[in-house]
């Protein structure tokens, strides 16, 4: 597999290892948050609920997730900075994850508010590893790398929960293949698989990733000391990013687009199933965006290179607009099907193209604060699309408007986001380091 990776342009072990862990935690983001777990909780887990609630039901469960990951993010970003645990961090939130994973097996009919703790608790391990892992980008890839390796590690997620979700989905419509009593325990082990998966592709990063320089002197590696300090320097960094104007600017652009995004990521599913689609052409298409998404998000890659990543980023928000209008029109399985070709062609490049874009413009003795800041931006602003997604289902008794309001979040992402001078914001970030990009 280590020379598969290195064609991808993951030279060095680090780098491999480290993009493992997107391979990783992707199956989490595939089979649990976006495919199989949502249509469990309409059909099954939630069975109990009237139609429209169902919807709202989950899009309230992910607004709480993220609510309680943004709280706890930003504290922990600037303790792993003091302490030097960035690894211990990601270990800690990837054991949450997987337990709560495992969890999923004793779900059954009328389960719902079980089935929404455990998915609490799984989106809170796979949001907190995201924070630390993302901070150890800069770390093992230089300046001039950073697009390509960020890209990398999303092809390789993509890759990742996609060979897993088409083994659930056999699994699923097949189970007599596999010698599986029915579907539904089918669905049961395709959660237990998450849990295996992501743990044991975990360890590379666990292993071979070192940990970054600590700032600062010994003294403040002391257990409550680090706690102490670390409450301090959160109301600093509060103060302190509003002196980058830059990264700023960014963050509120990041907040809008990225909101729109992981609302569309959650709610597919349900809206799809609301709407009268098979569960098998929901997971299919679904697979479709992992498989898709591989070469997609490498074309992305080579159009930020060529043309900058602002550019890059317009054209992928400029499609999602598009989605959603389509979107609201849906009716049909090849409706589906053909959102999720578009979908596929901009998720993974507009994710990596962001976190890379971000690594530019952030001071890098600050990385796990900074990073923690844009993981709080969209985590917050994450509560707000699901809310409003299940508020609005529930007052007008459908998803549609729902759908058609995504729209607003990307045109006030894109507006804010051509105001980002990249340029003037990498010289800040030089300025306050003291070390070249």
């Amino acid at each position: 597999m280590s020379s598969r990776l290195q064609t991808l342009g993951l030279s060095t072990p680090q780098q491999r290892a480290w993009a493992l862990y997107d391979w990783a935690n992707s199956a989490f983001a595939t089979t649990i948050m976006a495919a199989v777990l949502p249509i469990y909780f309409h059909d099954v887990a939630a069975s109990v609920l009237p139609e429209p609630e169902r919807t709202a039901y989950w899009g309230y469960t992910s607004a709480v997730a993220l609510l309680i990951a943004a709280l706890i993010s930003p504290l922990l970003g600037a303790y792993a900075d003091l302490a030097g645990s960035k690894k211990k961090f990601i270990g800690f939130f990837t054991v949450l994850g997987v337990v709560a994973t495992l969890g999923l097996w004793w779900v059954g009919r009328g389960d719902y508010q079980l089935a929404a703790t455990l998915y609490i608790l799984g989106n809170i391990g796979f949001a907190g590893g995201l924070v630390f892992y993302d901070a150890l980008l800069p770390g093992v890839a230089k300046p001039a790398d950073l697009h390509r390796v960020s890209t990398a590690g999303y092809a390789i997620g993509y890759l990742g929960g996609g060979v897993l979700l088409a083994i659930n989905l056999l699994w699923i419509t097949k189970p007599e293949w596999f010698g599986i009593a029915d579907k539904g325990i089918a669905v049961k082990l395709s959660f237990v698989s998450v849990g295996i998966w992501w743990a044991v592709f975990s360890l590379p990063l666990l292993l071979k990733v070192p940990e970054p320089p600590v700032f600062g002197d010994s003294s403040e590696k002391t257990v409550f000391k680090c706690l102490s300090l670390s409450v301090d320097r959160l109301f600093k960094t509060a103060r302190e990013i509003r002196k980058y104007r830059q990264i700023w600017i960014f963050l509120l652009s990041f907040w809008f687009y990225s909101d729109g995004i992981g609302t569309i990521i959650k709610m597919a599913t349900t809206y799809g199933r609301e709407v009268g689609i098979g569960a098998n052409h929901l997971i299919g298409a679904l697979l479709l965006v992992q498989f898709v998404g591989i070469p997609a998000t490498f074309v992305f890659g080579k159009i930020a290179d060529r043309l900058g990543p602002k550019p890059a980023l317009q054209i992928c928000l400029f499609v999602y607009t598009m989605i959603c209008l389509i979107g609201y029109f849906m009716s049909s399985p090849i409706h589906f099907w053909a959102l999720a070709v578009l979908v596929a062609m901009v998720q993974g490049g507009s994710q990596a193209i962001s976190r890379s874009l971000y690594a530019m413009l952030v001071p890098t003795d600050k990385l796990a604060e900074f990073f923690s800041f844009m993981s709080v931006s969209s985590r917050f602003a994450g509560i707000l699309g699901p809310f409003v997604f299940g508020l609005t289902t529930q007052l007008f008794g459908g998803s549609q408007i729902s759908i058609l309001m995504l729209v607003s979040f990307f045109v006030i992402g894109s507006f804010l986001l051509y105001f980002v001078d990249i340029k003037a914001g990498q010289e800040a970030a030089t300025l306050e380091s003291g070390q070249p990009f």
